[in-house]
């Protein structure tokens, strides 16, 4: 046996997961990849005692289910590999963290630079100053550099432009600004609930999203028993995810209507995002969800009054929204600044991994609700939309064709809500706090967040404590998507496609 297979939101000991050697480990991810319903959640290493462990993590979109493999390196010992990346470049990103972090050096990686220069790193000699620029030379081309201070409300960045005129040839981005070490707090911080915050802020507008894998797999490391009223923890969960994906994507389309001079679209669709988060805020005392999950129970009931409320919030919305996206996507002045703008193809899109929205608008079904379904969603035959032409116009339909998807899933969860004749779920119950996790396990928790998917991996020791924790947030893939959307574009049009993508930066910067 060459991998271990587990469904998402399961643990299994870490000795199941068979270790193998290096050519072993290569050969078998290349015959998983022969497979198009393929693709890396997570692909990392830690050391383990004696030992750097390699572990990688590949979904089966078609199958329902993860494969685990590893690969182990003496501690005394490191040596080089062959690099994964010249016949899969998705890992590109993957390998380049673990060269950056324990110094292996992947040969032939074809762009094997810093990703975050994280205060772990193993060469200290590397930093922002000497980052090594890919440079295009000739007398007619020249850079422009944006960043990493920018003007508008946004972390820190840099972009560099290598232009021929106002023609993007290459454009590169170097994050990494602010490694915050979160992935090391998790360890350094055993409280649950300073965990649990922890997952709050990895990045704040999918703060929901990513405290969902938190919470969902903590829950699978302690064994969490789940009676018959955890639907509704299912459904009350689902349904903020629902309600975050809704508040940021008509944020954004705001935010791209400012960016075409629409003023209209961008008035409308950003006081539509008021009352959702307002909603969340009533609901749990936070505009953006915090506070709202924790593990093993629900802390903030979902009432008859709160149940009213949202009812009468959606109809008002609905009525709003349904006919600012209608002159939004008829108006000639925004279709011609949004289509055949910043275009991907689907080959593109597979080769480089991407995920979520960055995927689907380009033709590529990955969604986790539908493959690989968690919480509520478990109960629903979802179906993710999917566009095909990989612009800035399919990265706007997308979002709105999503808000009406979840306006309706969301209608969907209220009325199983109103049926349901079970007990309110399990109230706080102190003994979460000092219990022990299983030992020795490995626990896999995938959400799809409004950008896309979500991976967050926990590993336990002997103690039943936290050994290691990884987390992959859907711009570790998409930043890429970004880069490829501006080539053969002119220099004008990068706010535009940045904002279509809306990227994060500090989800990156982790």
């Amino acid at each position: 046996m060459k991998s271990k297979e587990i469904k998402n939101n399961e643990s299994i000991s870490i000795y199941e997961i068979p270790v193998l050697k290096y050519d072993d480990f290569y050969n078998h991810i290349l015959l998983l990849f022969k497979k198009t319903e393929i693709h890396c959640l997570s692909y990392f290493a830690y050391f383990k005692e004696d030992f750097l462990t390699f572990i990688c993590c590949l979904a089966n979109d078609e199958e329902k289910n993860i494969s685990i493999l590893s690969h182990e390196m003496p501690k005394s010992n490191l040596q080089s590999l062959a690099s994964l990346t010249l016949k899969i470049p998705a890992l590109h990103i993957f390998e380049r963290e673990i060269a950056e972090n324990f110094g292996i050096k992947f040969e032939n990686h074809p762009w094997l630079k810093p990703v975050r220069y994280s205060f772990e790193r193993e060469d200290r000699n590397k930093t922002m100053n000497n980052y090594p620029f890919f440079k295009i030379e000739g007398n007619d081309t020249h850079e422009v550099g944006v960043g990493p201070i920018h003007a508008g409300i946004i972390e820190p960045g840099h972009f560099r432009f290598s232009c021929h005129g106002e023609i993007v040839h290459h454009l590169e981005i170097q994050l990494g600004y602010q490694h915050r070490g979160i992935e090391k707090l998790y360890l350094s911080k055993p409280h649950l609930l300073q965990q649990t915050i922890l997952s709050e802020n990895i990045s704040g507008d999918s703060a929901i999203a990513h405290n969902l894998a938190f919470v969902n797999m903590m829950e699978t490391l302690y064994n969490t028993e789940k009676n018959v009223s955890w639907i509704k923890i299912d459904l009350y969960r689902s349904l903020a995810l629902e309600l975050e994906r809704i508040a940021i994507h008509v944020g954004d389309l705001s935010n791209m209507c400012l960016d075409v001079a629409y003023q209209l679209g961008n008035a409308v669709f950003g006081a539509l995002r008021t009352p959702v988060i307002n909603f969340l805020q009533l609901w749990c005392g936070n505009r953006f969800g915090k506070g709202l999950l924790r593990v093993g129970y629900n802390p903030h009931p979902f009432t008859k009054e709160l149940y009213e409320k949202l009812v009468i919030i959606l109809e008002e919305f609905d009525l709003k929204y349904m006919e600012m996206q209608h002159r939004t996507f008829s108006l000639p002045s925004v279709l011609n600044r949004f289509q055949k703008c910043g275009q991907l193809s689907k080959m593109q899109m597979q080769t480089i991994g991407a995920v979520g929205m960055s995927a689907r608008m380009a033709g590529v079904e990955r969604d986790i609700r539908q493959s690989h379904p968690f919480n509520y969603f478990q109960h629903i035959a979802y179906e993710p939309v999917i566009l095909e032409n990989g612009d800035v116009y399919a990265r706007a339909m997308m979002r709105n064709m999503e808000i009406q998807k979840s306006m309706s899933y969301i209608r969907v969860m209220l009325t199983q809500i109103y049926r349901l004749n079970v007990e309110e779920p399990q109230k706080y119950n102190p003994e979460i706090y000092t219990k022990k996790m299983n030992p020795n396990q490995i626990s896999i928790s995938l959400t799809e967040g409004w950008r896309g998917e979500i991976c967050h991996v926990g590993i336990t020791n002997e103690e039943g404590n936290l050994l290691h924790y990884k987390i992959k947030d859907p711009s570790m893939h998409n930043w890429t998507a970004l880069a490829l959307a501006l080539r053969e574009n002119e220099i004008s049009d990068f706010p535009i496609n940045n904002k279509s993508f809306n990227l994060s930066y500090c989800g990156h910067d982790l």
